[in-house]
C-alpha cells in the first residue's frame, strides 16, 4: 500500500470537470486506488462516490493505491492535482 496526501488548489474542487478527469487518470492503473477524506473512503474509480465527498478548494485528501503500480498511481494522480487538472 502506498499514499499520500495532497491539499486541492483549483477554484472549484474536485467537482464535475476535474472529478471526471481524475477518475480518468485513476482507471489508467491497476491497482485499487481510494480517496481519504475525513475518515472516510471512497473508491477513486466511481465518479459518484468521488463527487459524495464534495470535495473544495483548501481540502485535504489522501490518495491510496494498492497493487502492482501503486506508487505510480499515487504520484501520478498527486502530480495531477497538483498541475490544477491539466494534462
Amino acid at each position: 500500500m502506498y499514499f499520500k496526501e495532497v491539499v486541492i488548489q483549483n477554484q472549484v474542487g474536485l467537482h464535475a470537470r476535474p472529478a471526471t478527469f481524475f477518475i480518468q487518470k485513476a482507471n489508467e492503473y491497476k491497482s485499487g486506488i481510494w480517496i481519504e477524506k475525513d475518515e472516510r473512503r471512497v473508491n477513486a474509480k466511481s465518479l459518484l462516490g468521488v463527487l459524495s465527498f464534495g470535495i473544495t478548494k483548501g481540502a485535504a485528501i489522501t490518495i491510496i493505491a494498492e497493487g502492482s503500480d501503486e506508487e505510480e498511481a499515487v504520484n501520478g494522480l498527486v502530480d495531477l492535482v497538483n498541475s490544477d487538472f491539466t494534462e
